[in-house]
């Protein structure tokens, strides 16, 4: 891929301050960025701590918000040249991957955009065949991988 194009990254809301470092290195790389619609407000605000934003938990018409949140992500998945997907450790799970951005891989799976995912993955995962299925490339950790 050549530099100037645009990556969309995609990760669990946990890890959206290392999306707005992520996303930081990839202009330093060249890249143009698109990143969650939370992640850009919770840079805004300072304020990482995800329970603030996910406010369907606490009250279920708020799932509309999730909706919407969904639905303007993956037309950034459409719009983007490749998908970058961020995963760390979470709940005790080296290199995680929840439901939401296995959605988000898919499509850009099915708009043919290439994915491309930070680290490895477990071999417990409870999606790994799935995500393999999409057929990723793993960066081991190296941004300059993407091409």
């Amino acid at each position: 891929m050549k530099k100037g194009k645009t990556i969309t990254i995609c990760s669990s809301a946990s890890f959206y301050r290392q999306v707005i470092e992520i996303e930081k290195q990839l202009k330093t790389l060249g890249f143009k960025t698109k990143i969650p619609f939370t992640a850009t407000r919770m840079r805004k605000y300072g304020d990482f701590n995800v329970e603030n934003y996910k406010t369907w938990f606490k009250n279920p018409k708020d799932y509309s918000i999730k909706t919407r949140l969904m639905k303007h992500h993956f037309k950034k998945v459409e719009e983007c040249d490749a998908v970058l997907i961020l995963n760390y450790e979470k709940r005790g799970i080296a290199g995680y991957i929840g439901g939401n951005v296995l959605m988000e891989m898919a499509v850009a799976f099915l708009n043919k955009k290439p994915i491309y995912i930070l680290n490895p993955i477990v071999d417990n995962l409870n999606i790994k065949e799935e995500i393999l299925g999409l057929q990723p490339k793993f960066l081991n950790g190296d941004l300059t991988k993407i091409v």
